[in-house]
């Protein structure tokens, strides 16, 4: 497997490995069309981040997916060997439909509200991700889904504070964080394993960051819990 950047993952480090972009097409193999923007190829020159996403690329699903709190989708290396011994595949850079596929923001590390500089651009942890069915149906493993949910190892969103160009030789580096906000880690086991946990779930909403999906989610399940 080449790396876009020509970067060699190493411990310690915070890098884009590649940049993976690509447009809405039907997932091949299913009963039904199915139209998804979650195979991403990696790209060799810069490309321009705005509010909303990369240029080359998008979304079929605009409901769940996309907008200015899921502008950019991020994946860390260290979980690929995982899923290449689950699935007993190999895997390509941006395979999870990731846009940034990098190394040194695994989700116990990463912060809900965290900030980074990213080439040109600067961006802000928002949430963490929320893979669909689709994620399973690209590769026949209708289990994977449930996985990254169980294991929390989903990934996470960007929103952009200010747009610019970004490459695979990008500057990426955290630029601020909170040490009193959650990591994405534990915001994963709040909202799929703690779902009754009320001071989690109060926790994770005072994060002025945290997105509005997640934040409509929580406050109807929160609402639940106190009207019980």
């Amino acid at each position: 497997m080449t790396l876009t950047s020509d970067r060699k993952p190493g411990k310690g480090n915070t890098a884009v490995l590649a940049i993976n972009v690509g447009l809405p097409r039907p997932l091949p193999g299913q009963k039904r069309e199915v139209l998804s923007g979650i195979v991403k190829h990696p790209v060799s020159d810069a490309v321009f981040l705005s509010f909303t996403g990369m240029t080359g690329d998008a979304q079929a699903d605009l409901v769940h997916h996309g907008g200015p709190d899921k502008a950019v989708c991020v994946y860390d290396y260290s979980r690929y060997p995982a899923l290449e011994q689950l699935m007993n595949r190999k895997l390509d850079w941006g395979a999870c439909g990731e846009n940034l596929t990098v190394e040194g923001c695994a989700e116990e590390d990463v912060r809900i509200g965290d900030v980074y500089e990213l080439g040109e651009a600067t961006v802000h942890v928002s949430q963490p991700r929320q893979p669909c069915f689709k994620l399973g149906a690209r590769y026949d493993y209708k289990e994977l889904p449930v996985y990254f949910q169980e294991s929390g190892y989903t990934g996470f969103y960007f929103r952009v504070l200010q747009e610019g160009e970004v490459g695979p030789l990008s500057i990426f580096r955290r630029i601020s964080t909170d040490p009193a906000s959650m990591t994405v880690l534990e915001a994963n086991r709040i909202m799929h394993q703690g779902k009754e946990n009320v001071e989690g779930i109060q926790a994770l909403l005072a994060i002025p960051a945290l997105s509005d999906s997640w934040r409509q989610t929580l406050m109807k399940r929160l609402s639940k819990l106190e009207n019980k």
